[in-house]
């Protein structure tokens, strides 16, 4: 029998801590979003980009963790390995999602009384396997094609990027991943410019204007951070890990440019920010070298959370928004206690998630899955 056990390559630190930070402000920008009328006054006004930042790290991560292990490993055997590390969570924040949904009816989604708990657990059922369900089955009103946990809509995207990855993109020689993060690149900025809203905001819903939002940013980042593990002479840079996060930031804060009337403006900022400082983002905090001690532990924490508080945070925001949306009026100031119940209820839903439940069944799936019982490497010596 095939063993599928490959030796684990050391991590980046500073690029998880990284997508610890990314994650935390994603936390931040859902809670101000509350309060927003449209996409020109949100608060962090760019915070949904960290999903592209995202995206762009899977595709190097994916491409250091797996470019050079395909003699020894089939296909299967990555699903394999990709589903332990991702799927745990997606089940776990469906869970969150259903126990958290009827908490949730409001002026905003006046109609969640009325779903009842069958059909709930259904969409939650669903949910588990990460397939889309299309707007008929919707249960909330916001067309999500998870309507429990709506950032689930990017592990969706995600495993789509790691079935190419292994079946296709994998394969291609350097030229040909240059033409392709070209010519996606080249389609990311034609929508941005082009599209209509001057923002990559949307893929959330299973519709073909939705799905085209959803691949568009999908390819561009992902091939272009595979690009980059190939491709990249990496160095030695002091205090990466601190810039790399102010720049995240930076970049996130931005306020939305151009307007309602030059929309094209805040698309070309965004092109510039996807195609050009995310890379750059990775390959300072892949080429960071950090030592034992306070900034290491950071790194740690914000590497270990930052996935479960992405997948598990929304259902606390859909409460968040809903009571702003009862309380019309309320200034963030008068909001700012229950904000912060909501952003520190993540966080330990979270850290609780991940001690409780991903990691030991991850270690399990590990042992029971992915490791080659004795009498099979015995096989495999003989």
């Amino acid at each position: 029998m095939k063993s599928t056990s490959l030796a684990t390559k050391p991590h980046y630190p500073i690029l998880d801590g990284l997508r610890g930070v990314a994650s935390i402000l994603v936390v931040i920008f859902h809670i101000l979003e509350a309060h927003s009328t449209s996409h020109l006054d949100l608060m962090i006004n760019h915070g949904y980009l960290a999903v592209d930042f995202f995206f762009l790290l899977s595709g190097f991560v994916i491409g250091y963790a797996y470019d050079d292990r395909w003699k020894k490993m089939t296909p299967g055997d990555f699903f394999k390995r990709r589903l332990v590390r991702l799927h745990p969570m997606v089940i776990m924040g469906m869970i969150v999602g259903a126990l958290g949904f009827y908490f949730q009816d409001s002026a905003m989604w006046p109609a969640i009384h009325t779903i009842p708990v069958w059909k709930m657990l259904l969409i939650m059922v669903i949910g588990f396997t990460l397939i889309p369900v299309p707007t008929s089955m919707d249960i909330r009103g916001w067309q999500e094609m998870h309507p429990l946990d709506g950032p689930a809509w990017s592990l969706f995207f995600e495993y789509v990027a790691n079935i190419l990855y292994a079946l296709f993109i994998r394969k291609f020689s350097r030229t040909a991943l240059w033409v392709l993060v070209i010519l996606s690149g080249a389609a990311l900025v034609h929508y941005l410019l082009t599209g209509g809203a001057g923002d990559v905001i949307g893929g959330w819903a299973f519709n073909p204007e939705q799905l085209r939002i959803g691949f568009t940013r999908l390819m561009y980042p992902f091939c272009a951070g595979l690009l980059l593990s190939r491709t990249a002479h990496l160095t030695r840079i002091g205090n990466a890990f601190l810039w790399c996060s102010l720049l995240l930031v930076v970049v996130f804060a931005i306020p939305r440019i151009g307007g309602a009337d030059h929309l094209w403006m805040n698309g070309l900022y965004e092109s510039f920010v996807i195609l050009f400082v995310f890379p750059l983002v990775v390959y300072l905090g892949a080429s960071a070298r950090i030592s034992q001690g306070f900034s290491s532990r950071i790194c740690k924490f914000f590497g270990d959370i930052s996935y479960p508080i992405y997948i598990t945070h929304y259902p606390l925001v859909y409460i968040y928004t809903g009571w702003v949306s009862n309380h019309k009026g309320v200034g963030f100031r008068q909001a700012f206690p229950y904000a912060l119940a909501t952003f520190f209820g993540a966080v330990i839903i979270a850290y609780a998630c991940l001690k409780l439940y991903d990691e030991p069944v991850r270690n399990w799936l590990q042992r029971r899955w992915l490791r080659p019982r004795a009498e099979e490497r015995q096989k495999l010596v003989a």
